[in-house]
């Protein structure tokens, strides 16, 4: 018997194996494991609407298939990318009909998040009314992109990234199903090429298969995939990471908080990660001099001149040399001193401007460009601080109301240890003390 060729298939490998029972599925225990809430609905089948929030390839579309299946009701796919409000009302007027019937309709919209909000709305009236149960799936953070009466109404659940474990395993299986996997090819594959498919999925079940189909292709019936078959099947891949969406947001502040916690290590990684989604650097040089200046600040005041010299640099140099300097502002940024003492005393004098807006300025310290200005009292007693020899006269510039505030504390790390000891230095020259105190 001839085997199958796979372009006689009528199906993708990756659809031949979704997962038919909740025992099929890889991943998601902290949603399918017998104890677990949804799991148990599934069994039970009674499951209302719901946000399936997860990555590509973690099983959104496969979940929803089965609670169809354990439910006993009618599966409808819609996407919110190819579909519209008109393909909702004939939907619907479908599901209606089915209800007389005594069969419910589970309405899936992938994408749901392409909807907008208006679009959004037309869910509304047939969840509320149970006409369907809606299940939608998204990538992005429905907290920002789902209108929150619909939030209201369904329930969301997190999906997770399937663990190299998972694939491997998804792998294994694929390739000794002969029913619907490439069981009936005979085929080997080197353990290497498991292992090296299963890291570079980034836990997206449908293209580790994806990959596997075209390495089978390329391998033939009774063929072996090695390490070099499945690297050209894999192509260039590109790193996980959306310039648009949360993945942005959440990676900037993964090399914000590296930057801060003192970790080149991890620094450098979600640098590179961003760099390989195709970031625009500007937005890593944006983020490290706001770093530069908020988290590390007066302990090392190069900090910010290195940040903005290496943001000049790149101009000057493009990629990927221009990723140099980059790479050592980042290396700087996370091994220098920390303050955040700069933050600190920016809200704390914002705030007291704000509670009083209409203090004035002591007279002592007016500018009087005119007779009439010095004759009522403008700059009357200033001292110039140049005449004392340690360069310092004790004079209050605050206004009454605020007198002995202080807004700025330095910290006790790096150059501020230095600034620390000049302000006591000061701050005992005011109270009567001598310079050589």
């Amino acid at each position: 018997m001839t085997a199958p060729s796979l372009f006689s298939l009528a199906e993708p490998l990756a659809a031949r194996m979704r997962p038919r029972t909740l025992e099929e599925c890889l991943g998601q225990e902290q949603l399918l494991a017998p104890g677990r809430t949804l799991g148990d609905a599934i069994r039970r089948g009674d499951v209302g609407s719901c946000i399936f929030w997860g990555p590509p390839g973690s099983g959104k579309t496969t979940i929803a298939r089965l609670i169809a299946q354990y439910t006993d009701r009618e599966f409808v796919e819609f996407s919110a990318v190819t579909d519209g409000v008109a393909r909702v009302r004939e939907i619907i007027k479908e599901a209606e009909g089915r209800r007389y019937t005594g069969r419910g309709t589970i309405l899936f919209c992938d994408e749901i998040h392409r909807f907008n909000r208006a679009q959004q709305d037309a869910f509304l009236p047939h969840v509320e009314r149970g006409t369907i149960a809606l299940i939608g799936a998204t990538t992005e953070n429905p907290s920002f992109e789902l209108n929150g009466a619909l939030l209201s109404r369904c329930r969301v659940y997190v999906l997770e990234p399937l663990t190299a474990a998972h694939l491997i395993t998804l792998v294994r299986r694929t390739l000794e199903d002969r029913d619907r996997g490439l069981g009936s090819l005979e085929l080997t594959m080197d353990e290497e090429a498991v292992t090296l498919l299963a890291a570079q999925s980034d836990g997206d079940a449908r293209r580790a298969l994806t990959v596997l189909e075209a390495a089978a292709q390329q391998a033939g019936p009774r063929g072996r995939i090695t390490r070099d078959i499945l690297a050209d099947a894999l192509a260039r891949r590109v790193a996980a990471y959306d310039k648009s969406g949360e993945a942005h947001f959440n990676l900037l502040s993964a090399y914000h908080k590296s930057l801060r916690g003192s970790d080149p290590q991890a620094a450098l990684y979600w640098m590179a990660r961003m760099l390989e989604g195709g970031e625009d650097p500007m937005v890593l040089f944006r983020r490290a001099i706001a770093m530069a200046a908020e988290d590390i600040g007066l302990a090392d005041p190069e900090a910010l001149k290195l940040a903005v010299a290496a943001r000049d640099a790149f101009h000057m140099l493009g990629p990927p040399e221009g990723y140099l300097p980059l790479a050592e502002m980042t290396i700087y940024l996370a091994t220098a001193p920390k303050s955040n003492s700069s933050k600190v005393a920016l809200d704390a004098a914002l705030e007291a401007a704000r509670d009083t807006p209409a203090a004035p300025v002591p007279l002592h310290i007016r500018n009087a460009p005119t007779g009439l200005m010095k004759e009522l009292g403008y700059g009357k007693g200033y001292q110039y601080a140049h005449n004392a020899p340690e360069g310092y006269i004790p004079q209050e510039y605050l206004p009454e109301e605020l007198r002995g505030r202080e807004f700025y504390r330095p910290g006790g790390f790096g150059f501020e240890k230095k600034v620390r000891e000049r302000l006591e230095w000061w701050a005992n020259l005011k109270r009567g003390g001598t310079g050589s105190e």
